[in-house]
């Protein structure tokens, strides 16, 4: 949306702009939980050392770290039993495909089987808090109801069809449940979790090269340059330095295709996305696919960069970013995480300290949606109804050329979409999701991307059960629909996981 928009000068109603911070906001929280529990905690959580847990004694560690209404005893024996179902038929079901009883899992048996206990309970959490895309979106995911201009969905308090009292009411209901698995759940799992692998606050740090485009405005003639007018501040840290954010320049992004299966007339050069081309020249490896040879093409990936540097994007980006810019409530939670572990702030440039920052994302995130959802009240009751701008659907009142960037920041982290508009209709389109700039090969110069640097100097106790690897990668939050190799430096198969879409 923001691109065609950005292109033909389009400015929404303030009830679309607060919806969709809404949308955008409730989809953080439940991504960034569902990540937590359901992609990552297994490389942390020993599922099957849950069944040497005392009941009791989980229930006192729960009741230690929260007030959460589910820590008895007999709740604990409940989900304890479940386990045992699942491990004595053979078939783990949902716990099948992990690393049981590896020497990296270092929790005690009644930490696992609380976590394991959460676990099934986001599940539920998760579906009934997403409900607001129901609402508010039509579906989850892919929803309906963007509009080049605004939203579809209608605003009107005398409507049953329309957002009104009682769908805001629907809403702040979940979001009041959001908040509180979050509080009395996630976070308290996290610090409960976090001291028994500090050893990786020195692990996976990477680049040291931090971007955020900027998100979630929070008035109608905003600055996306300007932090207080940002809930997420637009900007980049270098080599680090946490004593300056550097302004974001987006002339300054290009992609390279020296390492990837795609061809450029000069590969030695990056092309800026306005003016990118995505045309494929397939030359790894044929069937039975060999080792890939990484000093060419290897990978679908292209490599951004910005200003000729590799960039880690998401949540640990944003988080360093707000908390530098000023941001109030992330400075607060940052420094709450920090003082419990009683860790410094250089601990977030690693493996743990993404975990960490998702979290603390999540938390103040998921404090504002009430507000937001005031907000929104609020400004319905003063009469404007407007949702969508209609003055730029004809496309006979549009230039003759025109370009726009859309810009935003998705759960995984800077998502940015180009458009290059001619006659009415779409001359070029190219976009940089987040995963392309973590996960890119290495360009012209060499540099490696997010992952791969991250992954330097990682130990590997077992190479056959690579739980360590995981556990960087995955702090990432990766998609990456598609056949994952694991080779040794040999060019052997270890293992092979297939991602299907």
């Amino acid at each position: 949306m923001r691109a065609v928009e950005d292109a033909l000068g389009i400015k929404v109603p303030t009830n679309a702009r607060i919806i969709r911070n809404i949308i955008d906001a409730i989809q953080f929280v439940q991504d960034h939980v569902v990540h937590f529990y359901h992609l990552h905690a297994l490389d942390w959580v020993d599922i099957v050392n849950a069944l040497d847990a005392d009941p009791e004694a989980t229930a006192q560690l729960a009741q230690s770290v929260s007030d959460w209404h589910n820590s008895s005893a007999t709740y604990f024996k409940g989900v304890q039993d479940r386990v045992k179902k699942f491990v004595a038929s053979g078939q783990l079901g949902i716990f099948a495909n992990a690393y049981w009883g590896h020497p990296a899992y270092k929790l005690p048996a009644e930490a696992n089987l609380m976590a394991v206990a959460h676990y099934l309970e986001a599940l539920d959490w998760q579906r009934e808090v997403i409900k607001a895309h129901a609402i508010l979106g039509a579906k989850n995911p892919h929803l309906q109801t963007y509009l080049v201009g605004g939203m579809s969905i209608p605003v009107d308090p005398n409507s049953q069809a329309a957002i009104n009292a009682d769908k805001i009411a629907q809403l702040k209901q979940l979001f009041a449940k959001a908040r509180e698995f979050v509080e009395k759940v996630y976070l308290p799992d996290v610090l409960a979790v976090a001291p028994f692998y500090l050893d990786w606050a020195s692990l996976g740090e990477g680049l040291g090269n931090f971007m955020s485009y900027g998100d979630i405005p929070l008035v109608d003639d905003y600055d996306v340059n300007s932090p207080t007018d940002m809930f997420f501040p637009r900007g980049i840290i270098l080599d680090r330095d946490l004593s300056q954010i550097h302004p974001l320049d987006p002339e300054k992004i290009n992609e390279y295709v020296t390492h990837s299966w795609y061809s450029y007339e000069d590969e030695s050069k990056g092309l800026h996305p306005s003016v990118g081309e995505t045309k494929a020249n397939y030359t790894g490896p044929q069937p039975p696919y060999d080792m890939l040879e990484t000093d060419k093409k290897y990978t679908w990936l292209k490599a951004p960069r910005y200003d000729d540097k590799a960039m880690e994007v998401g949540p640990l980006a944003r988080m360093l970013i707000g908390y530098v810019s000023g941001n109030e409530r992330v400075k607060y939670w940052v420094d709450a995480v920090l003082t419990k572990l009683d860790v410094p702030a250089t601990v977030l440039f690693s493996t743990l300290g993404r975990v960490a920052a998702r979290c603390v994302e999540t938390l103040v995130l998921a404090e504002k949606l009430d507000d937001w959802t005031n907000d929104l009240a609020a400004n319905i009751a003063t009469g404007d109804l407007a949702i969508h701008e209609q003055a730029h659907w004809d496309p006979s009142t549009w230039p003759a050329e025109c370009m726009g960037w859309g810009w935003t920041e998705a759960p995984r982290g800077a998502l940015g979409h180009w458009i290059h508009i001619k006659d009415g209709k779409i001359e070029n389109y190219q976009a940089i999701v987040p995963s392309t700039w973590n996960g890119s090969p290495r360009d012209a110069k060499g540099l490696p991307g997010a992952y791969e640097a991250a992954l330097i100097g990682t130990p590997v106790a077992d190479p056959e059960q690579p739980v360590e690897i995981l556990r960087t990668v995955h702090s990432f939050d990766p998609c990456m629909a598609c056949a994952v190799h694991v080779l040794d430096a040999n060019g052997k198969e270890i293992t092979k996981v297939i991602v299907m879409d």
